[in-house]
């Protein structure tokens, strides 16, 4: 039976390609704001890092209504590092709207959500979205997210329904039209495409309760809250629900509270009927996959699974002579309750205390993914350090190492190309795919997670800053052999002092600062990269000699070029082993596991090591 008065659909898109910014404006079409209220953009945004960042990190659910239609949207990550949301949340929708540059078409993220929609059989409704932007092509955004469709493995009856609905749009310009040039001001005609051709949930009302949970939220009142799609049958407050956990174990529970989604919030409600998305308080401990069902006839429903974490990084208790002039949260115990806690609410990471006690390790999709946690809590107060991030390999059963293997597409003048190429045959990469073209170059490639690392800024530099770089998960293959090694060595503090500018001065010719003047360095903190290979130390306190005797270049001020700053992702992808990054609230600092010279020599020799 067609629930004909609900439609379930997921926004889908790459990276800044105006996700967020389209749903703001349906907000606006269907009056879910006041005329006099003032409201932020990318209202869906609400995350500090999220409108920092510019990018989607969570998957929200918001409700619009429309010609007394309940609209439920579904704003996805576009991010492959957040791929766990996607999955999961894409189970809710009926159709999506595949929204896509009208200049770039469709990019390797795109590929990563859309692969998704279609294994999961949506109807896709495909919006050319930035119209009116510089070097927009419409017709060709349409053909190549037609044909990236077809290269996904889409259905004929698939390919056909999102030829048959498309929309053309600029959401920053809040209007939608079904021709690029109707002169059309609104955002109608994509609200009525989307009632009138996306599918009604089909659902069995009278049938017994099932309903799946697909994201767990928490609040400090009530513990967690699971919110997932209803199959079938009607779901009441006060209802006594059976759990059926993944692992097939079963348990009682009863709802507590019951909620519907409704424009940007949830209201309460005594009853949620199936084809509708509701959040259910009562079940604890409740998880990713839990299925609520009749207790008298339970309904079996497939488990949810998520793509395994492909890399980790361990968490320590701040071992810095500067720790506790930043932050007020430092202690070991402390780290571990914030990380337990993450663990609770987070299921999209794996985080296990280490056996030894001296750390937590976390696990996630990547670099970007680990670094949103480190930033969120640094913003909470917390100094801790972490070492360099490590992939996590997995064994084919006979006794091989396979490791993740990642897409890598990269975009750059022609003039680059050669270069580019050769960063990835030195980082273990193999090009699979060229497209010259009139501007800018189409590279793919396949490369180890391990020789990503580090890659991005290196692509800059002989770039000029002129490529753009995009890489996701792809699959586990073969072990490659040793990657990612930095080429250049480090400048090493030998004392805890302030940096001079004198001395400064003098380290600028060896290479690359990190620190300026009175900078607080420690012994054993980088404060440089060397031009050459092989770790110095160096005084970073030096000052100049006065002597009796005037100098004619007395008065010459030092020169010096301002330093080399990190960001907690380029500093990650910095270190080697040896080495950790301390975060602060207000600083990022690279040091040596092992901060006295003396103690890493003797480390050296116990272990048969000599410096080059």
């Amino acid at each position: 039976m067609l629930q004909e008065q609900i439609r379930n659909i997921a926004i889908i898109a790459h990276v800044d390609h105006g996700k967020t910014t389209l749903v703001d404006q349906m907000l606006k079409a269907t009056h879910a704001f006041r005329e006099n209220q003032q409201v932020q953009e990318r209202v869906l945004d609400s995350n500090d890092q999220e409108r920092e960042r510019g990018i989607t990190i969570l998957a929200k659910n918001i409700s619009i209504e429309y010609q007394g239609i309940k609209i439920n949207v579904i704003d996805t990550p576009g991010h492959a590092d957040f791929g766990g949301e996607v999955e999961r949340v894409l189970k809710m929708a009926d159709g999506a709207l595949l929204l896509v540059d009208a200049a770039e078409g469709p990019m390797p993220q795109t590929r990563f959500v859309l692969s998704h929609a279609i294994a999961a059989h949506l109807a896709i409704m495909v919006v050319i979205n930035k119209i009116d932007r510089d070097g927009a092509n419409p017709e060709k955004a349409l053909n190549d997210c037609l044909d990236l469709m077809m290269d996904l493995g889409a259905t004929d009856e698939e390919l056909e329904f999102a030829m048959e609905h498309v929309v053309y749009a600029s959401a920053v310009n809040g209007f939608a039209r079904l021709d690029p040039n109707d002169g059309n001001i609104d955002m109608y005609p994509l609200l009525d495409m989307i009632v009138d051709a996306m599918p009604a949930p089909d659902v069995d009302l009278e049938g017994p309760l099932a309903m799946q949970c697909v994201t767990v939220d928490h609040s400090d009142y009530v513990g967690r809250i699971g919110i997932g799609r209803i199959y079938s049958g009607t779901i009441h407050a006060g209802d006594k629900i059976l759990v059926v956990k993944n692992d097939g174990s079963r348990e009682m529970s009863q709802v507590k509270q019951l909620f519907t989604f409704d424009y940007l919030g949830r209201k309460e409600c005594s009853e949620a009927q199936a084809g509708d998305i509701a959040a259910v308080v009562g079940v604890d401990h409740t998880d990713i996959g839990d299925v609520y069902t009749d207790p008298e006839n339970p309904v079996e429903l497939d488990p949810i699974e998520i793509d395994p974490p492909t890399m980790s990084v361990v968490f320590e208790a701040s071992t810095s002579p500067l720790v506790g002039r930043d932050g007020d949260i430092v202690g070991g115990r402390q780290l571990k309750e914030r990380l337990m806690t993450e663990r609770e609410n987070n299921v999209t990471m794996r985080i296990e205390e280490l056996p030894d006690k001296t750390g937590v390790e976390v696990a996630g999709r990547g670099i970007l993914h680990l670094s949103v946690l480190m930033e969120q809590m640094r913003r909470e107060g917390f100094e801790f350090q972490v070492g360099r991030p490590r992939v996590l390999f997995k064994d084919d059963g006979h006794g091989h190492k396979l490791e993740p293997i990642e897409e890598a597409v990269v975009e750059c003048p022609g003039e680059y190309s050669g270069k580019v190429i050769e960063l990835f045959g030195n980082s273990g990469g193999n090009m699979t795919n060229m497209v010259s073209g009139v501007k800018q170059d189409h590279l793919e490639f396949k490369i180890p997670t391990r020789g990503v690392m580090g890659l991005k800024n290196r692509i800059l530099n002989v770039t000029h800053g002129e490529a753009v770089f995009y890489h996701n998960f792809l699959e586990y293959g073969p072990m490659e052999g040793e990657l990612g090694k930095r080429q250049n060595g480090a400048m090493i503090s030998m004392s805890t002092e302030k940096a001079v500018a004198y001395a400064l001065g003098n380290l600028q010719d060896r290479g690359t600062l990190f620190v300026g003047p009175g900078d607080e360095c420690y012994e054993g903190m980088l404060v440089g990269e060397r031009s050459k290979p092989g770790d110095i130390v160096v005084n970073i306190a030096r000052t100049k000699s006065l002597g009796n005797q005037r100098s004619s270049t007395a008065d010459i001020a030092v020169q010096l070029t301002p330093p080399r700053t990190f960001t907690l992702e380029e500093a990650l992808e910095y270190i080697m082993d040896d080495e950790l990054v301390e975060i602060t609230p207000k600083n990022i600092r690279m040091r040596k596991r092992i901060l006295s010279e003396v103690e890493r020599r003797k480390w050296r020799v116990r272990h048969g090591l000599v410096d080059k």
